[in-house]
């Protein structure tokens, strides 16, 4: 069943949305963490389209494919380092939030690696990427496929 194609029934407000995405650029956040936390985010809200989509910023801010494939299993990886980890654990705890709550332990860890300014920031792109899953998913928004020869 073909779903609605949200960006045409309401394109002032959904531009509205994409350019407060586009503002992240502007982030002191570094932009490869950035990316790499909205892959998990969308890893984990089983979002085929923003997972692709983050997968590509990921690997075009110089992401290792090594990394991106330890991805689903960064907490027993060695290739993360304790602030990527940081962010990581702080992505999934907001993302899910029924069974995580955002919880101490997380935030905690968070201000040992971070900024105020980072955790507003890194918060900011969690919520905005949870939002984006959720309208990719509901409405089946997909990636195009790869062409190979």
């Amino acid at each position: 069943m073909t779903r609605i194609d949200y960006f045409t029934i309401k394109p002032d407000f959904i531009a509205k949305l994409r350019n407060l995405t586009k503002e992240q650029a502007k982030f002191g956040l570094d932009a490869r963490l950035r990316a790499l936390v909205e892959t998990r985010v969308s890893q984990i809200n089983l979002c085929a389209y923003c997972t692709d989509l983050h997968s590509r910023e990921a690997r075009e801010q110089g992401e290792k494919q090594q990394r991106m494939d330890a991805l689903p299993v960064w907490s027993e990886s060695p290739f993360f380092t304790d602030r990527e980890k940081a962010a990581l654990s702080w992505a999934e705890s907001m993302t899910c939030l029924p069974t995580a709550h955002a919880g101490d332990a997380e935030y905690e860890r968070l201000g040992q690696h971070f900024s105020e300014t980072e955790i507003v920031e890194l918060s900011l792109a969690i919520a905005l990427t949870n939002f984006w899953n959720r309208m990719a998913t509901g409405f089946r928004k997909m990636p195009s496929p790869v062409m190979t020869q």
